[in-house]
């Protein structure tokens, strides 16, 4: 199999653009202090238990788009400074079905594998 790199480039800055849209979206869906819920029915603390369960909600959200976006940016560095497709662990090539499906993977499969075998155990 023939990885076109030129292909998987496209396809991290394609999904980098999606990521940083879909942040921005997230951040401009928060509403102001001064216009959440004023005069609730169901009294203050159902409100702010409400608030405080859309804000982890939000955040954990957020915190999921950061940490892909790192991913996609720490691939694209590795296009510039001609690693990439090299494993960060252990410098072997990464397959080119893995890049395929994950373009933004920086550990091959055996390390992969070792580090979830790693958490695992903890």
């Amino acid at each position: 199999m023939v990885t076109n790199y030129d292909i998987l480039r496209s396809r991290l800055q394609t999904e980098q653009e999606r990521l940083v849209r879909e942040l921005e979206q997230l951040k401009a869906s928060v509403r102001p202090a001064d216009e959440r819920r004023e005069g609730s029915p169901f009294g203050k603390r159902e409100e702010e238990a409400t608030e405080a369960a859309e804000l982890e909600t939000r955040l954990e959200m957020e915190k999921s788009i950061r940490d892909q976006l790192a991913a996609v940016e720490h691939a694209l560095a590795k296009f510039e400074d001609g690693t990439y497709g090299l494993c960060d662990n252990c410098g072997k090539p990464i397959s080119p079905e893995r890049l395929e499906a994950l373009p933004q993977a920086g550990l091959c499969l055996e390390c992969k594998a070792g580090q979830a075998k790693n958490a695992k155990g903890k």
